[in-house]
């Protein structure tokens, strides 16, 4: 739902344990009260988490007032293995699908080959959705180019299958310059793509990890970004703070942009998303869904 003219959404990783299950399920349920308009589930490299990532949207259908977006790859899995995932997802009650070529498996850097028998990439992804089932279909794009893609331009084109494939919605790649952004969508829009592109709110909660992340995915850190994390790997309350402060600072150049749609990668921590949307304006008495 919209509060105050904003918009927001969540994506969450299927756990692996008991402990990290309960840390899910805590955190779905701070953050549910915001009344986001859908939370994403992801879906591992090479299907790995195919079994763990349904578990947890069924629940989340079965067990709250959340809207489920079920992220699906070609990865690894032939086009009757995967349209029967999506089939399974509809039987379930989820309507709304993140269709992503999905990372090689063994992880973002490795090389990625498309099954004879199955998707090649997302727009052959959301066209096949779109067969199946009237999916509402999200895709990603990328600000600062694919690290595969040969160019912007070609990053362009392929957005554009997916747009002509049924693709509704485009979510961003994390990225922490918001002048990242606004360049990016000028260049989309002049090349007539119309859908919404939500940019996609990566809070630091590790400095270290998340500086992996971006090498391997092509999000640049801006030096005065990393000079504001120096000294605090044994500093953790710092750390939370500074990452909260650096979020905010970003959130609130977007909105002054225009920006009313966010998309955050939670990586199954309320506590700095839950914070950021506070300073957007969103508030839990305001909220009509609840985990």
């Amino acid at each position: 739902m919209t509060q105050n003219g904003i918009s927001v959404s969540f994506e969450f990783f299927p756990p692996k344990t008991k402990a990290t299950e309960e840390t899910l399920w805590n955190s779905i349920a701070r953050l549910a009260p915001l009344g986001p308009e859908f939370v994403s589930v992801t879906y591992g490299a090479g299907g790995s988490t195919r079994e763990r990532t349904h578990r947890t949207v069924k629940r989340l259908v079965q067990e709250t007032k959340l809207r489920p977006a079920a992220h699906l790859t070609c990865v690894d899995a032939s086009s009757v293995e995967i349209d029967q995932v999506a089939r399974d997802y509809w039987s379930a009650g989820v309507r709304h699908v993140v269709a992503l070529r999905g990372d090689p498996p063994g992880g973002m850097g490795g090389a990625y080959e498309p099954r004879t028998d199955g998707y090649y990439a997302a727009a052959e992804l959301a066209a096949g959705l779109k067969k199946l089932h009237d999916f509402e279909v999200s895709v990603g794009c990328y600000p600062e180019k694919h690290p595969e893609s040969v160019s912007a331009d070609f990053d362009l084109d392929l957005l554009k299958a997916k747009v002509d494939a049924g693709a509704t919605r485009a979510i961003t790649q994390f990225f922490f310059d918001a002048e990242i952004y606004f360049e990016f969508l000028e260049r989309v829009r002049a090349a007539g793509i119309t859908i919404p592109i939500v940019p996609g709110i990566m809070p630091i909660l590790n400095y270290t990890r998340i500086h992996q992340i971006a090498d391997a995915c092509g999000a640049a850190i801006p030096k005065a970004l990393n000079d504001k994390f120096i000294g605090l790997e044994n500093d953790p309350e710092t750390h939370r703070l500074v990452a909260a402060t650096v979020a905010a600072e970003l959130v609130e150049k977007l909105q002054s942009g225009g920006v009313s749609d966010f998309h955050f990668y939670t990586l199954n921590r309320a506590g700095l998303s839950y914070a950021v949307c506070h300073l957007l304006g969103l508030r839990p008495e305001a909220a009509n869904a609840a985990a």
